[in-house]
């Protein structure tokens, strides 16, 4: 079957990766406001109900989008949005979040879109939450924490006089409740998935708003990111670990307390783990416990130093582990890095996840209370499914839509705002709709004393920069901001967002803009929104710092000086109508 193919930017995104970004926010989202209310909580199993949720989410799915690709495709951008935070990439969620739509990708590969793919993806995909928590323990701990544990259940056996091997029957009993939450939640997507099917031509309740607006990631704080940083970070970490056993403790110890100080100054989220009271409270009991099982519970005789030293090595091996995948993360977020994904195999998905983006504040906002889930979560799913299928909908419009940005340029007073309003006035004659806003200069005595910020759709103007008044906003030049116009100017720009014009106008941008003044904001949203082509008046000075500063890809630039304006309004009506 061929795929929809929808340009962004100059790049292609196909309709599986929408897909998938719709269904990987849906996912992110149930982890994000439902996560932390079952950790906070302390609630058992928590980690398995957010799976459930999951699996009965992308099982639900495939009954209406059948594309094959789309859990692991979900499952990355889950991922990445799960464990997105200003500075950081977190392995831990990244990797069961990847595991989970793996192992229940190559289930139905096999087996087929059916109730024995579906069931035992969804048990493979539960049970990893277990064998995930078992190889992290051994990872981190190293050998000695599977002695330790065995010989804790073999002391267990001989004081309660058990007469079977209970080394094995702790996790066999996880293991069977994990299959039964595999089983329900495989079944709770079938039949979810299949009321879908039989409702199909039913409207969805949109449950929240379905305006994306902006997203709501937080701003990055500066880093010094360091390609050899992230390479040295690898070397330390690695390396520690091969040297466990190579030279004496009081050597590696102080070899790992030097790496950790390094870490610890360079990081702050290395820090952060550093400091936190339950890592101290593990260490203190596991090296109590390995002493107590090594010198009393083993056959082997150990002297109680030696018992001590091998606790206190299980932690800083483990501290060595978790500090090291935190500065890995850290470094891993560089833009370089990231850009370097952009031109690989996997281009399309720094797209997707910019779509992720944009659905996730409306997402997060249509995930119901855990009560209503638990009390109805066929309903509960079958509603967030039909609000998928808007979003859906919504982004196929969104993204057949190609946005054009011209500019006018040229030197203060050579009539960029003459030459607007004449395009303005042009396009309207060809029944184009034009909307935003420009500048008039007010002239008196042949002496600029300021301008008005004019309406577009309604010529209504208002007072923006004038020679004197409040300074409150600050100045452009020599002129005062007036708070009146400038909150008119972005009113306007704002109401434009969600808009579909043809040509939304925004005379001028410069100096303020790339300092994230002005109409900067205004600007990038209606970038990012991409419902309408962009006319802007840039003074030629500011011109390559507008374009870097604010990202801009602009179609014409148009310099006042060397061009008929005519020229100008023919060349943007048949790029608009191309």
């Amino acid at each position: 079957m061929s795929e929809k193919l929808y340009m962004d930017k100059g790049q292609k995104l196909n309709e599986k990766w929408i897909k998938a970004s719709i269904l990987g926010t849906i996912w992110a989202s149930s982890e994000i406001v439902l996560g932390s209310f079952l950790h906070n909580l302390r609630i058992p199993f928590s980690g398995n109900i957010l799976t459930a949720i999951a699996l009965v989410i992308l099982i639900s799915a495939s009954y209406k989008w059948k594309e094959h690709g789309l859990f692991w495709r979900a499952g990355i951008i889950c991922a990445l949005l799960k464990t997105m935070s200003p500075s950081a990439v977190i392995f831990g969620p990244m990797v069961a979040i990847l595991s989970e739509a793996i192992l229940l990708e190559i289930s139905v590969r096999f087996l087929g879109k059916n109730i024995t793919g579906f069931l035992l993806g969804s048990i493979l995909a539960m049970s990893w939450n277990l064998i995930q928590k078992i190889f992290n323990y051994v990872i981190f701990y190293g050998y000695n924490i599977v002695e330790l544990y065995s010989n804790l259940m073999k002391y267990a056996q001989k004081q309660l006089h058990l007469q079977f091997d209970v080394v094995w029957a702790p996790i066999v009993l996880l293991l069977a409740i994990y299959i039964l939450f595999g089983t329900f939640s495989a079944m709770i997507g079938i039949k979810t998935g299949r009321k879908l099917l039989t409702h199909s031509n039913e409207p969805g309740k949109v449950l929240q708003n379905m305006q994306t607006g902006n997203s709501t990631t937080k701003k990055s704080s500066i880093f010094n990111y360091s390609v050899p940083w992230l390479f040295l970070n690898i070397i330390l970490m690695f390396g520690s670990l091969i040297l466990i056993n190579q030279i004496s403790f009081v050597a590696w110890a102080t070899l790992v307390s030097v790496i950790v100080f390094a870490w610890a100054v360079r990081y702050k989220r290395a820090l952060r783990q550093l400091v936190k009271p339950k890592l101290w409270i593990f260490f203190i009991a596991t090296t109590m416990v390995a002493a107590f099982v090594f010198t009393t519970i083993q056959a082997e005789e150990t002297r109680i130093i030696d018992a001590i030293i091998i606790g206190v090595e299980m932690n800083l091996r483990a501290i060595v582990l978790i500090m090291g995948f935190s500065v890995l993360g850290t470094e891993l977020y560089n833009p370089k890095i990231r850009k370097l994904l952009g031109k690989s195999r996997f281009k399309q998905l720094p797209l997707a996840l910019e779509l992720s983006l944009e659905s996730l504040p409306s997402m997060i906002a249509n995930i119901p209370d855990l009560k209503s889930i638990v009390r109805n979560p066929v309903h509960v799913i079958h509603q967030l499914m039909k609000h998928a299928e808007l979003r859906l909908d919504e982004i196929r419009k969104k993204t057949a839509f190609k946005q054009k940005v011209f500019i006018i340029t040229g030197a203060i007073g050579k009539g960029k705002t003459s030459c607007i309003k004449n395009v303005i006035k042009k396009l309207e004659q060809e029944k184009t709709t034009v909307l935003g806003i420009y500048s008039e200069r007010i002239i008196k005595n042949n002496i600029t004393v300021g301008y008005d910020v004019i309406n577009v759709s309604n010529n209504k103007s208002k007072k923006f920069l004038r020679l004197h008044g409040d300074n409150t906003l600050g100045k452009i030049g020599r002129f005062v901001i007036y708070p009146n116009g400038f909150q008119m100017g972005r009113n306007t720009l704002n109401e434009l967002q969600n808009t579909r014009a043809k040509i939304i106008v925004i005379d001028e941008i410069g100096k303020l803009e790339i300092d994230g003044g002005g109409w900067s904001e205004c600007l990038l949203n209606l970038i990012k929104t991409r419902n309408n082509h962009l006319l802007l008046a840039v003074r030629e000075e500011v011109l390559e710092k507008v374009i870097e500063n604010l990202g801009i890809e602009a179609e014409i630039i148009y310099n006042v000086s060397e061009n008929k304006c005519e020229d100008f309004s023919q060349r943007i009506l048949q790029f608009i109508n191309y």
